[in-house]
């Protein structure tokens, strides 16, 4: 007979992916590719429990032969540190009625009012 995972099912990653967007990474722009990157990594660590720092997410991005642009592991950590890795993977799983996914979230500045642009 068969065993559990039956063999028309996607890895866990394309899952992710399908449900995040309709369309292939390949189909999008470097900017959300990165975000993209940055947010898989996040959630690795995070499934890990280790802790989310710039440095731990590049690892991991250039492990798996991709490169993002440096600012955006550093805006990843921060807004991670900030809001807290739970708050912002209910805040893509659709509780609450919130946006399109994880990866969104990054770009809305939900950290509060201790914005400042120095890097």
């Amino acid at each position: 007979g068969s065993r559990f995972s039956p063999p028309s099912r996607a890895s866990p990653a394309s899952r992710l992916t399908s449900a995040m967007a309709n369309v292939p990474a390949s189909a999008l722009s470097k900017e959300q590719q990165d975000e993209l990157l940055c947010t898989y990594a996040a959630l690795i660590l995070h499934d890990d429990a280790a802790q989310i720092t710039p440095q731990a997410m590049t690892n991991l991005i250039k492990a798996a032969g991709c490169t993002v642009e440096g600012y955006w592991p550093m805006l990843m950590a921060k807004m991670i540190s900030n809001v807290g890795m739970d708050a912002l993977i209910k805040m893509g799983s659709g509780a609450g009625g919130g946006g399109g996914g994880a990866a969104p979230a990054a770009g809305g500045g939900g950290g509060g009012g201790a914005s400042s642009d120095s890097e």
